[in-house]
């Protein structure tokens, strides 16, 4: 498993970026699947890992919030695939907490630039008499960005802004720093499959690419548009998926672990909330399921929202509606973010725009992806889709009744400012520099 941190689906050349440079992700969807609709039950960093690890609802693995840790009591792929003889090891990025780590026959952990200095020597390094499951974590396109000088800089007009933010120079800018630390990955996950090739394996690894979080810019990362919740999803698996399959049914991050211990000959514990993707594996038009789920909660700010998606809408309900829905602290500090406020108070940013603006929002959203994609219109109010939004309303208040997701009893309180990313007084955290 190959686990980028916070990049953005559309931002990859397998999905139609007509300029960034992935060669390696190109090929690799060339010869496997690539997966259209695959979905993060959360787009928020640690969370989202433990979610994939265990199977589970991130309220329901009892780690919803950013940075908090896998708990002790959970049960993960890694130690079942460890018992039944696979040699396990994480390389790269770690935020899964200490707990976590006694799961694995080794934990590299590489808070270096890219994060990943360090996955080919683990991958010589492995014994080659076991089946093994490696999870590397890279940090790219995590902020904050620096040019990186090996890797050629993108030019302005190779840039595509989404219509949710401001074509101007900052965003344009912003976005092209965070395409070099795409690039990287894509760098990384090449030497990854080149040294699989080395040692012969590559016929009978599975290999899957996927993101833990959206673009880390507003509307993305941490929301619950698919911005933020629809992961690039892909495989590779000679022995069993056939070259350029681009499955379109529904797949939760949730999936991925039943899916790797059937691979492996296993039964999937009873815990696990997710269900096997291997049908789709043999028969890229197969379906296993209807609709997905997603949560938002506490990132460096209060929220809380739920989703449910199905191949064509989205219904969102606000809990917090007094709050607007402001991105992670690093977006805020953001280029882009900080030239919204500007262009916000003088009156010259667009409706399509000012969503992470809007207090107090609706409580209910309601979107067809069909013909909006970019979830802009609210269909929520309109008499014409009382009977979807009555329909997935219901739906998502018998998901949270299944899996006993209950109403905190207070809200955990803002770490920042929402305006400018400076933290708030009685926390530790020191000043941000200057984002200009």
């Amino acid at each position: 498993m190959i686990i980028g941190d916070d990049v953005g689906r559309n931002d990859l050349g397998p999905y139609g970026h007509p300029h960034i440079r992935t060669p390696n992700l190109d090929r690799m969807a060339a010869t496997g699947f690539r997966f259209e609709r695959a979905f993060l039950t959360i787009s928020s960093c640690s969370p989202a890992r433990c979610s994939i690890l265990t199977g589970r609802y991130p309220h329901s693995a009892g780690a919803s919030e950013a940075h908090r840790h896998l708990p002790t009591d959970q049960v993960t792929l890694v130690e079942k695939l460890r018992a039944a003889g696979y040699y396990t090891a994480s390389v790269g990025k770690w935020h899964l907490g200490d707990d976590a780590a006694r799961r694995f026959d080794r934990v590299i952990r590489d808070n270096g630039p890219s994060g990943a200095d360090r996955w080919i020597q683990a991958l010589r390094d492995r014994p080659r008499d076991r089946p093994f499951f490696f999870w590397l974590a890279s940090n790219d396109a995590h902020r904050p960005y620096e040019r990186i000088p090996e890797y050629q800089p993108y030019k302005v007009r190779e840039i595509v802004v989404p219509i949710f933010l401001p074509d101007i120079t900052q965003t344009r800018v912003d976005l092209g720093t965070y395409y070099e630390e795409i690039t990287r990955l894509d760098d990384f996950v090449g030497r990854v499959l080149a040294e699989l090739d080395r040692q012969a394996v590559t016929s009978s690894t599975f290999v899957l690419f996927l993101s833990d979080d959206g673009r880390p810019f507003p509307r993305c990362k941490t929301t619950l548009y698919d911005s933020g919740i629809n992961t690039p999803f892909l495989v590779r698996f000679p022995s069993l998926v056939r070259a350029g399959g681009r499955p379109t049914s529904l797949v939760s991050v949730l999936d991925i672990a039943p899916t790797l211990l059937e691979l492996a000959g296993l039964t999937p514990p009873a815990t696990m909330q997710g269900k096997s993707f291997v049908p789709i594996l043999k028969d890229p038009a197969a379906r296993i399921r209807d609709r997905v789920f997603a949560e938002q909660n506490w990132h460096d700010y209060a929220a809380r929202k739920r989703a449910v998606r199905t191949e064509r809408y989205k219904y969102i309900r606000n809990f917090y509606p007094d709050l607007p829905d402001t991105p992670p602290v690093d977006a805020v500090r953001s280029l882009t973010f900080q030239a919204m406020r500007r262009l916000r108070d003088r009156h010259q940013l667009p409706r399509e725009q000012r969503d992470c603006f809007i207090v107090p929002r609706l409580a209910e959203e309601l979107y067809d992806l069909d013909v909006d994609p970019d979830e802009i219109n609210n269909l929520a109010a309109r008499p014409e889709y009382a009977a979807r939004l009555q329909a997935l309303r219901q739906s998502l208040t018998a998901w949270q009744r299944e899996t006993d997701d209950r109403e905190p009893v207070r809200r955990r309180a803002d770490e920042y400012d929402r305006e400018t990313g400076v933290p708030l007084p009685g926390t530790s955290h020191p000043r941000p520099p200057n984002p200009e």
